[in-house]
C-alpha cells in the first residue's frame, strides 16, 4: 500500500494553515532551515512574507530554487515536501498580503490585531513578498498504514 498523497490530498494539506520549514541553500555553508507562515492555493503558487533585512531575506532571489516541508504535529504522522523556482519578489502591503497572511494562522480578530500592530513596519517597505512556483513533491501520509 502506497503512503504517498494523491495530488487533491497533498493540495487539501497544504491549503490548511501549517508553519513551513523554508530551506535556503547558503553557499558555503549548510542550508539556512527557518520556520514560515504560509499561504497556498491549490493547483496556484506558494506565496510567504518575510523581512527584507534577515539572513532569509538575502539570500531569496527570483529565480533560486527553494525548498519548504510542511508536516503535522501529531500522530498519525504526514508531510509534504516541495521545491520549486521562486518566481516573482516583490513588497509586501498589509491589506493584500499581511492582514490574510496572519488572519490564515491568528484568526479573524487576532490576525486583523497583528496585521495593524505591524503596518507602520509593512509600510517602510522593510518586508518582501516572495512568490514559489512548486515543481517537485514528495509527501507521506502515515494514516494510510491501516
Amino acid at each position: 500500500m502506497s503512503h504517498t498523497m494523491t495530488k487533491a490530498e497533498r493540495e487539501a494539506f497544504l491549503a490548511d494553515p501549517r508553519v513551513a520549514i523554508l530551506a535556503l541553500s547558503d553557499k558555503g555553508r549548510g542550508p539556512l532551515a527557518v520556520p514560515i507562515w504560509y499561504v497556498y492555493e491549490p493547483g496556484g503558487e506558494l506565496w510567504f512574507l518575510t523581512a527584507k533585512a534577515s539572513a532569509k531575506g538575502d539570500l531569496l532571489k527570483p529565480e533560486k530554487r527553494i525548498s519548504l516541508c510542511v508536516q503535522t504535529e501529531t500522530r498519525p504522522y504526514k508531510y509534504v515536501s516541495i521545491e520549486g523556482p521562486i518566481t516573482k519578489v516583490g513588497t509586501a502591503t498589509t491589506d493584500d498580503h499581511l492582514l490574510p497572511l496572519a488572519q490564515r494562522y491568528r484568526g479573524e480578530e487576532d490576525g486583523r490585531a497583528y496585521a495593524e500592530n505591524l503596518r507602520e513596519d509593512l509600510e517602510t517597505g522593510s518586508r518582501m513578498l516572495v512568490h514559489m512556483a512548486p515543481e517537485r513533491w514528495l509527501t507521506l501520509d502515515n494514516s494510510k498504514n491501516g
